[in-house]
């Protein structure tokens, strides 16, 4: 079910100021969202901030090259905080929010969620959702369209970032004929591929590489190769010279081993606990799976955190997932 444009349009209205949030560990769409949907609002007059809880990562700060992201703790207290709504971007989920999820409990305005996402908490927002949607960025650009606001290239490329990454570069089954016809239209705003491309895979440090051959080398195989497992330590990061948001991807280049189905990765946190990832290109839905651990996604790739150490988590995780594989 699409998102009821008609409706979304009319509650915007009724708003001069906005902040913009988004999950914890943002990734392209989530950036991007915010970045793109920034500049749709200011194009009408809004006035906009984005306050995220974690800062952006290094190498997705070519994303906001003016630094107008903002994180909550540096230079910006809660009590600082005040808008007519708050909308929340590519998550539905109080976990995945952080410390701006109190900001958010805590704020009287309005609230609006835009999102892909299957699982949802009861945020006390008014929900726009599409779960056929590919990315969130892509529920931006027909949020420009409902307002009337022609993509710009400003605006069209945190875009392209967040509909070529949450695709895998076009790679996933989420992707459909009008994936290319909305790309098409960033591309004629003067979004150059290339460009994007090269900012996000060829700026690699050599931390992230040493990290990624650490990474792949731990890979385990298991039900006939159909499923793959690997894990990240927070000791890996100080041996490696690589930071915590390297491990974005990693878990598909497990996915290009031949047969195999579905893959789960472990990665420690600085502060304890273990984010999980879960990637599906078999009847295992991987939103069900990190569902059971307080998590969610899609049915494609989903993730959830557990606190444990890495021999419990891997032992309340995997039982799960190899039972969903071995359905087949």
């Amino acid at each position: 079910m699409g998102v009821n444009w008609k409706a979304f349009t009319n509650q915007i209205s009724h708003y001069e100021s906005f902040v913009l949030v988004s999950h914890i560990r943002p990734d392209c769409d989530a950036l991007g969202s915010e970045l793109g949907m920034a500049e749709v609002l200011r194009t009408i007059g809004k006035t906009v901030r984005i306050i995220n809880a974690h800062r952006t990562p290094p190498a997705l700060q070519f994303l906001d090259p003016a630094e107008g992201i903002e994180v909550l703790g540096d230079h910006v207290e809660a009590e600082d905080i005040s808008c007519d709504c708050i909308m929340i971007l590519d998550t539905s989920a109080w976990a995945q929010l952080g410390d701006m999820g109190d900001v958010i409990r805590a704020a009287s305005c309005d609230k609006i969620v835009l999102d892909h996402h299957v699982g949802e908490d009861d945020l006390g927002a008014t929900m726009y959702k599409d779960y056929q949607a590919e990315a969130t960025g892509h529920l931006v650009v027909q949020a420009a369209d409902a307002l009337g606001v022609p993509v710009t290239r400003t605006m069209g490329m945190p875009l392209f970032a967040a509909i070529a990454t949450d695709t895998g570069w076009f790679r996933f089954p989420s992707v459909s004929s009008e994936t290319f016809r909305v790309i098409a239209r960033l591309i004629d705003a003067g979004v150059m591929p290339c460009e994007i491309y090269g900012d996000l895979y060829e700026r690699d440090t050599i931390g992230r590489l040493r990290l990624r051959g650490t990474i792949l080398s731990r890979t385990q195989s298991e039900l006939d190769g159909r499923l793959m497992h690997t894990y990240v330590k927070k000791e890996d990061f100080e041996a490696t010279g690589a930071l915590p948001s390297d491990t974005e991807d990693a878990i598909n280049l497990t996915l290009a081993v031949e047969g195999a189905k579905a893959a789960v990765i472990f990665v420690e946190q600085l502060r304890g606990g273990f984010k999980l990832s879960f990637r599906s290109r078999c009847a295992m839905d991987s939103n069900e799976i990190a569902q059971l651990f307080g998590g969610g996604g899609h049915k494609a790739a989903a993730g959830a955190f557990l606190e444990g150490t890495l021999e419990d988590v891997q032992n309340r995780v995997l039982p799960a997932v190899r039972e969903a594989v071995g359905t087949e």
